[in-house]
């Protein structure tokens, strides 16, 4: 299966090449795999009027017609599959596996959109609490926010893409999106899908762009939310530029993971494995930090070296591979030189550590620094390291003492460790039993401190992308008439 020579952007539901300017490289293998329409000003500015301009018509859809676009899109996407993950193979690196599980979960939030599309309701509430109130009533329903502006991330292009869209088109609000533009053929495919149905003129618009000419994503006032997934310096940047708008962060994390002393430790190994790996570690819960009580801390320590010891890296198309490519060689210098500067400061390499290019490999450290930038900062690649506790009022501390706040994960048999950690773990989410980087997309999800703003999840996301309006009703007066002999 191959990539097309190009793709085009789309404008108001249209595709257009005004230019091939965008390069998309293979992650694996370095070289220009297909070119991409690169969105100006221009472009940008017309596809947020036309947005303002479908406000009307998008609110006015009925809502069987709204569940009827996306269930075209997960009817597509499921023929589409392979392709589907053949693209995200390539421009992200992101191992074959891996890929087709994004495509899945492309396909499942579409599908819960088009389950929630029908499902928007209000509530009547009385308003007579007081004698100044009696004959009085009122009734609240939601109604699309209008324009919306999504800015979507490298390391999800599709699923990312879609926890924005779909809800969006789920509600009635027509958007922009810029996808980023190392990883946008997953949005422009989404974008090809969405063309095909009959949502109204100007109700979406694709836009590849570079960063740096992408202000109008952010400062237009015409746009009344703005969702944004990725780095933390650069979504607090956006927030202080957003003006009036709704602004909604998904931001990054230095995930922690506990294993208590009553864990089963096979099973906790292999989920560990996973939440620091998979997809080579860069995903924004992926387990960076293992808390292991003292009493079991070398048995688990040396069954997880054996075990990351066992994972195959190398070409992402590979069937057996599970550790790809990073983003860039840039991302994996930089974090090459995270693990250099905590063994300079003390720690100790238990396995990995070695890159090569782009490609670096599975490491695993313990000792690490409280200041160093791997404990301190998120890794976002293939990188965690173990610390020993010897209380929960212990792990308890050490999980919360990060500037991160996104999901965490626990393994232990004690009820009553988990309803206090559920109280006490100053994150977004817990997970029992497994490690943080799990994430079901109907769930609400996101995070505190500098992990973001708001949460993703179709329906919660939804309640972001409308607004509640109400409805006040005052009874007149009336003379009951006699009831017939």
């Amino acid at each position: 299966m191959t990539l097309k020579d190009t793709y085009p952007l789309y404008l108001a539901n249209e595709a257009q090449t005004p230019n091939t300017d965008l390069e998309v490289t293979d992650k694996f293998t370095g070289e220009v795999a297909t070119r991409v329409a690169l969105a100006d000003a221009k472009i940008i500015d017309a596809g947020i009027q036309a947005a303002v301009d479908a406000q009307e018509p998008m609110a006015r859809m009925p809502a069987y017609e709204r569940q009827a676009v996306l269930q075209h899109c997960v009817d597509r996407f499921t023929e589409r599959y392979e392709e589907l993950a053949h693209a995200l193979c390539v421009e992200a690196g992101k191992p074959i596996k891996d890929a087709r599980g994004e495509v899945g979960r492309l396909i499942d939030t579409f599908r819960i959109a088009a389950e929630e599309a029908v499902r928007i309701t209000g509530e009547v509430q009385p308003l007579d609490i007081s004698p100044r109130a009696k004959g009085y009533q009122g009734i609240w329903k939601r109604v699309p926010i209008g324009a919306c502006s999504f800015i979507s991330p490298f390391n999800f292009p599709l699923n990312l893409a879609a926890h924005k869209v779909a809800p969006a088109l789920a509600v009635g609000c027509p958007f922009v999106m810029k996808p980023a533009s190392r990883t946008p053929l997953g949005a422009i495919i989404m974008g090809e899908v969405m063309a095909e149905t009959n949502l109204p003129k100007g109700a979406f618009s694709i836009l590849p762009a570079h960063r740096d000419g992408a202000d109008l994503f952010t400062t237009d006032d015409r746009l009344k939310l703005l969702s944004f997934t990725g780095s933390p310096s650069v979504g607090w940047e956006l927030k202080a530029k957003a003006g009036r708008k709704k602004v909604v962060l998904e931001l990054g994390g230095n995930a922690a993971v506990v294993i208590d002393h009553d864990a089963d430790l096979d099973d906790a190994v292999e989920r560990t494995i996973f939440g620091a790996f998979y997809q080579s570690g860069q995903s924004c819960i992926g387990v960076q930090r293992i808390l292991v009580h003292d009493s079991v801390y070398e048995r688990f320590r040396d069954m997880l070296v054996a075990k990351t010891k066992t994972l195959i890296a190398g070409d992402p198309h590979d069937e057996n591979v599970f550790i790809g490519p990073m983003i860039s060689e840039g991302e994996a210098k930089r974090l090459d030189g995270w693990i250099q500067e905590a063994v300079t400061k003390g720690a100790r390499l238990l396995c990995g550590g070695k890159r090569e290019g782009a490609m670096l490999e599975a490491t695993l450290l313990e000792n690490v620094d409280p200041v160093s930038k791997l404990n301190v900062e998120e890794a976002f690649g293939p990188a965690a390291f173990l610390i020993r506790f010897k209380s929960w009022d212990e792990a308890i501390h050490i999980v919360n003492d990060s500037k991160f706040g996104l999901q965490a994960g626990i393994f232990t048999r004690d009820f009553y460790k988990v309803l206090d950690a559920w109280d006490r773990l100053d994150v977004g989410g817990v997970v029992v039993g497994d490690v943080p980087s799990y994430r079901v997309d109907n769930m609400p999800y996101g995070g505190v401190k500098d992990s973001g703003l708001g949460r993703e999840g179709v329906r919660f996301a939804m309640e972001d992308m409308s607004e509640i309006r109400n409805l006040v009703i005052r009874r007149l007066k009336t003379e009951v008439a006699p009831r017939p002999e």
